[in-house]
């Protein structure tokens, strides 16, 4: 027998599911902003496929406003502030020229930046612990790899005297490496010099009699050399100098060496922190997160073309070899 209270309950229970059913679902609008470097459509692939992991789906519960700076670093600040003014719920920011571009742009809207060697030094937060502020995110440790690159220059190139350290100066994470690069080549008693690059325009006279001053070179983790990777390491060649990267990307384009960690798994890991954002998490209270494994890659056949011949003891510790 159904009594007049389990009717009541039954019908109200009925309406609410009915109502929840009618209810939209909410859509969460992502702005991406990336320079233009030739991982940024795997690395937006990536990070699409972890956000789906954690049930965000682009075309039903998300919408991602991607916006390109096409290779002109000055168009940042604009295409941050559209962002802005879309009302997106959080920027994911790939590179440092892109993060401080969108800090600069919005004091409130969340930010989580992906490849950021230096976040301290380049002014995005305060500490890895307490970010403070709208700003997280997950670093590469760029900075804090020079010593080790230069190190493992040294184990590669035959009696190195000295390095060029190659950098773009109105990247702030340039700031960081030159900081770090001096101490670092006293310990191994090697000089270095800056071999600064300001413009596209810029590396042919760079290189020019390049190889006359060193014998190697170091270049700085930062995204206008990553846009403009191709014509680096073909003067690297032309030029015969053995050159360490930061990202295996450029060893597998004919680069001699790189050292440093995954980069498209730390773009995937920052749909955590985005997920975490989204429901409801303040970035000051994220705490930055660091790679916990590094890769050491070497192209052999880069090595033979420079006469170069890669001790035991380093190939031992090779995580991959491009033949």
């Amino acid at each position: 027998m159904i009594t007049r209270r389990f009717f009541l309950a039954s019908t109200g229970a009925l309406i609410f599911s009915r109502q929840a059913a009618a209810q939209p679902t909410k859509v969460w609008r992502i702005g991406w902003l990336a320079p233009e470097i030739p991982e940024a459509a795997r690395y937006l692939q990536g990070f699409k496929e972890e956000l789906r992991a954690f049930g965000y789906i682009e075309g039903q519960n998300i919408v991602i406003e991607y916006r390109s700076s096409a290779g002109r670093t000055e168009t940042l600040p604009a295409l941050a502030e559209e962002l802005v003014q879309l009302k997106v719920d959080v920027i994911v920011a790939p590179t440092t020229p892109v993060a401080r571009a969108a800090k600069t742009a919005t004091s409130s809207v969340p930010i989580v930046f992906t490849i950021v060697s230096d976040p301290i030094g380049s002014g995005l937060v305060a500490s890895f612990p307490h970010p403070g502020g709208n700003v997280t995110g997950m670093t590469d440790m760029g900075v804090d790899l020079v010593a080790k690159q230069l190190n493992l220059l040294k184990q590669v190139v035959p009696r190195l005297k000295r390095v060029g350290v190659v950098g773009h100066p109105a990247d702030k994470v340039w700031d960081g490496v030159w900081r770090e690069a001096p101490p670092a080549a006293r310990q191994l008693r090697i000089g270095i010099v800056p071999v600064l690059i300001r413009t596209p325009n810029d590396f042919d006279a760079t290189f020019a009699g390049l190889n006359t001053r060193v014998q190697a070179l170091l270049v700085s983790p930062q995204a206008f050399f990553s846009a403009h990777r191709r014509t680096l390491i073909e003067l690297e060649s032309s030029s015969r100098l053995p050159a360490i990267h930061e990202s295996r990307a450029y060893p597998d384009e004919g680069a001699l060496m790189s050292y440093g960690p995954d980069y498209a798994a730390i773009v995937r890991k920052a749909a955590r922190h985005v997920d975490k954002v989204l429901r409801g998490a303040k970035p000051a209270d994220l705490p930055v997160e660091q790679p916990t494994e590094y890769e050491l890659v070497i192209n052999l056949k880069t090595a033979k073309a420079l006469g170069l011949t890669i001790p035991q003891e380093l190939m031992l510790r090779v995580n991959a070899v491009i033949r």
